[in-house]
């Protein structure tokens, strides 16, 4: 049996850039390790214009690894993103 993945979607307009954002905040489907932290996954990629470089990547795609508590702390994932650009 296979578990329902949780993740969510947003989109942003960062500097004229139209930028998705999706977040999983339990991306290994672990449920919190032994040492009470889970491992979120956040991708950021430029759709509008397509590719187009960004302050954290060159190549308008990153791909990024973090707890769940950091992306709530930021107000969201797309909170985040937007304090990530700046």
């Amino acid at each position: 049996m296979t578990e329902e993945r949780n993740i969510t979607f947003g989109r942003i307009v960062w500097n004229g850039i139209a930028i998705d954002v999706s977040f999983e905040p339990d991306w290994l489907s672990l449920g919190e390790r032994a040492n009470g932290s889970l491992v979120a996954h956040l991708t950021i990629r430029s759709v509008e214009p397509e590719k187009q470089p960004l302050p954290i990547t060159e190549t308008g795609y990153r791909s990024h690894f973090t707890e769940p508590k950091q992306i709530a702390n930021a107000g969201g994932p797309v909170s985040f993103v937007q304090a990530w650009l700046e």
